[in-house]
């Protein structure tokens, strides 16, 4: 009977939690640039003090860039949770395209019902505060926690990071937990509640290819000539078949197929690929054959072409024929690709399409794994299930064409599985003018979080 409780006081006190938030997006934290150092520092004091009004050990730390901010609750049994989200948010450029000032948020009336709108709103202030209001419902009903909870908070998740892994790495025993929440993501559907358990890696490469050591007149050298655009498109366009898959030696090692149980929830989702396409002017799906949208954009991986540039690109025309052909090429990993062997079967591909006249330089633009969650662990079934009890539809284990670091270092320096439940909206323009997050998405957010911790005690 306590979380019947719980989730009446939740919905008596909306209107207070929303003002709370509202106070929080006030903030003007934004971390990619220095001018706002203060303000990212009076976020992470926001949090701390509010961490405290409720009941938790908080305290800010100190990094060589924005302070992280830690908390652990008084109750010291049931599952341990670590819960990750982050203060930190989107520069708001361009200005003139906000409706209102993007720190002054507001809640507005929308044809799918009230929305707060204004930075940091979706991403990720609001999604924290869904787990901070679920902590203080249950505190002020019960008097306690229902399970042993921490809290970790970032301030550079928008520029890159460049703190978190050192600092997880000096305080993995604190860490350490049975199970990592991170509240970064969104509902496949707006009646469908998403854990997030399979997240895609990533490889990057720029590469240069170089033949004659100057542009040359197509008129005098076309022909005898050999031309950097010409062996660069050629040996991009065989990076895959007639079918769609990639063809470079080795790189389906260690992608797995998806399970029956994912694949049959995949199926349950009202989604429509050809509207997915036709939204952005597409009308066939162009990937691998015989695997559907949601696989090719969730849990089979990719190479793309991102950029390509060489030769006279100005107004006009100039017969020109190129010293120099560009290209960034990236790919998304899945299950246990290497990402070292990866670009390494990607240099050899290009270097068996050099001629004798040309060379080649790669420039590497960051490369990790994909990660995999274990959706075998008891947490998960529990939250999936404490999900759909919430929501008119039941809850769903689903990919991310996306990276999210986070849940890798989770892996990878504090050895815990991360579940990734958001409660974003696609409509919510996050990093865009006029972010927005639905008052509903909040308010059930918060209930939703209140059932999991007590599915988890």
């Amino acid at each position: 009977m306590s979380l019947d409780k719980v989730l009446a006081h939740i919905d008596a006190d909306q209107d207070a939690a929303l003002n709370r938030l509202i106070d929080l997006l006030r903030i003007e934290s934004i971390s990619t640039d220095p001018a706002y150092a203060t303000d990212c520092d009076k976020a992470a004091d926001w949090l701390v003090d509010d961490l405290k009004s409720i009941g938790f050990d908080a305290t800010k730390r100190p990094t060589p860039g924005h302070p992280m901010v830690m908390a652990h609750g008084d109750q010291q049994s049931g599952t341990h949770v670590l819960f990750y989200g982050h203060y930190d948010v989107q520069p708001v450029d361009p200005l003139d395209l906000w409706d209102n000032p993007p720190f002054d948020p507001q809640i507005e009336d929308t044809p799918n019902g009230k929305v707060l709108r204004g930075r940091g709103s979706s991403d990720d202030k609001g999604q924290l505060m869904t787990f901070v209001e679920a902590c203080r419902a249950w505190k002020e009903v019960t008097g306690e926690l229902p399970t042993k909870i921490s809290i970790f908070f970032e301030g550079e998740e928008e520029s890159g990071s460049p703190s978190l892994v050192p600092y997880m790495e000096a305080n993995k025993d604190e860490l350490k937990a049975d199970v990592a929440l991170i509240c970064d993501t969104g509902m496949v559907e707006r009646d469908t509640p998403s854990i997030v358990t399979m997240l895609r890696g990533l490889v990057g490469e720029q590469i240069t290819i170089t033949g004659p050591s100057k542009d040359l007149h197509s008129g005098m050298y076309g022909g005898p000539s050999i031309n950097p655009i010409r062996v660069l498109t050629k040996a991009l366009a065989s990076l895959h078949d007639d079918k769609g898959a990639v063809t470079l030696d080795g790189f389906y090692d260690g992608v797995p197929e998806l399970p029956a149980n994912v694949a049959a929830q995949w199926k349950s989702l009202a989604f429509d690929p050809e509207n997915f396409l036709k939204e952005v002017g597409l009308s066939v799906p162009a990937g691998e054959q015989g695997r559907s949208v949601l696989e090719q954009i969730w849990s089979r991986p990719t190479a793309d072409v991102n950029g390509i540039w060489g030769g006279y690109t100005g107004d006009g025309f100039k017969t020109v024929l190129p010293s120099q052909a560009h290209a960034k090429v990236s790919f998304r990993l899945v299950g246990l690709q290497d990402p070292v062997k990866i670009r390494t079967a990607f240099r050899n591909h290009v270097n068996n399409h050099l001629p004798s006249d040309c060379t080649v330089e790669f420039h590497e633009h960051g490369g990790s794994g994909a990660s995999n969650m274990a959706i075998d662990h008891p947490a998960f079934e529990a939250a999936r299930g404490a999900l759909s009890q919430e929501w008119a539809n039941q809850g769903v284990f689903v990919g991310c064409g996306g990276s999210i670091p986070i849940a890798g270092h989770f892996q990878d320096v504090v050895g815990i599985e991360s579940m990734l439940i958001g409660f974003a909206q696609d409509d919510d323009s996050i990093h865009s003018p006029n972010e927005k997050y639905d008052i509903r998405s909040f308010h059930k957010g918060v209930r939703s979080w209140a059932r999991i911790l007590a599915a988890l005690a």
